[in-house]
């Protein structure tokens, strides 16, 4: 057990929690009052250009294999895999930016917390892979708090069936089971340098069409964009946790339900800032549900363990 926790990809699964935790508090800074396609848009940009000398130095042989920021050549085929990687995100993203926007973020944070729970889920289904006994009192804990923490929105004068925005973090959240699961994969077959530089410029990419396309035209009738100096460190800061996460999961004997479960600790970081910077209501039971949750996720870890 004491050697399980000093192995390095579990101690850079903790890395990318704590950077996870802080992008989620300044994607709740960015969107606050401001457009959501924009800000995307700037913050993926910002993810991109960090890797522009990385590229460089890459093609330049000044960086080679073997070296840890090394950006190796990628075939048409990897690209198609990679580009399938931005879709699915962009697609969490959007849906997760609008609903950080319009939701508290004490009731966004430990929604997304039950991202583990989704991801085993699709273990179950797609690989096939069966539960242990403690795993089954971490599922089931884990969906009673989570049917529990959707009526606190009731207090709030939030309704579950009638707010599209609830829906929006669920579909968020499912979206991005689904992309742990593929990471997975992708960091078995693929370079996860090559995988992460790529991923961040096809988001960027991706961007510039919507904005322009579906916000541009339609900006006088939503929330004007206001740039704020929290929106690039949005990018920034999840490279540095997607770097730690990707190199936690491209080592052969990383578990992705435990990476999942870890990463998801980001949440208690939000919750906090949630409480203290926005002053948000119903903190104590919110908290209190929050705490089931985590425990049937770290039921969810200990079996997986």
């Amino acid at each position: 057990m004491r050697k399980f926790f000093l192995t390095m990809w579990f101690l850079y699964a903790i890395v990318s929690a704590l950077f996870l935790g802080i992008y989620d508090v300044l994607k709740k800074v960015s969107v606050n009052d401001n457009a959501v396609f924009p800000v995307l848009l700037v913050s993926t940009m910002s993810s991109a250009f960090l890797f522009l000398p990385v590229f460089i130095l890459s093609n330049n042989g000044i960086l080679n294999e073997g070296d840890l920021l090394f950006i190796p050549h990628a075939d048409g085929k990897t690209h198609l895999f990679i580009f399938a990687k931005a879709v699915l995100v962009l697609t969490s993203w959007i849906f997760s930016f609008f609903a950080l926007k319009h939701l508290p973020l004490t009731v966004v944070s430990p929604i997304r917390a039950t991202g583990p729970l989704w991801t085993l889920i699709g273990a179950i289904l797609i690989f096939g892979e069966q539960l242990n006994m403690l795993q089954w009192i971490g599922l089931i804990i884990t969906l009673a708090f989570f049917y529990l923490f959707s009526t606190i929105g009731k207090l709030e004068g939030l309704s579950l069936k009638n707010n599209k925005w609830f829906w929006f973090i669920i579909l968020a959240t499912l979206t991005g089971a689904a992309s742990g699961l593929y990471d997975k994969y992708l960091m078995t077959n693929l370079d996860r340098m090559a995988v992460q530089s790529w991923f961040s410029v096809y988001q960027a990419l991706l961007m510039v069409p919507i904005v322009y396309l579906v916000w541009y035209p339609q900006r006088s009738k939503h929330s004007p964009f206001k740039f704020r100096w929290s929106i690039p460190l949005v990018g920034i800061m999840l490279v540095i946790a997607d770097f730690a996460y990707f190199y936690a999961l491209s080592n052969p004997e990383a578990l992705i339900s435990v990476i999942s479960a870890l990463r998801r600790g980001s949440v208690i970081i939000a919750f906090v800032f949630g409480a203290i910077l926005f002053k948000e209501k119903n903190i104590k039971q919110k908290a209190i549900y929050l705490t089931g949750i985590l425990t049937g996720i770290l039921l969810l870890l200990l079996g997986s363990m």
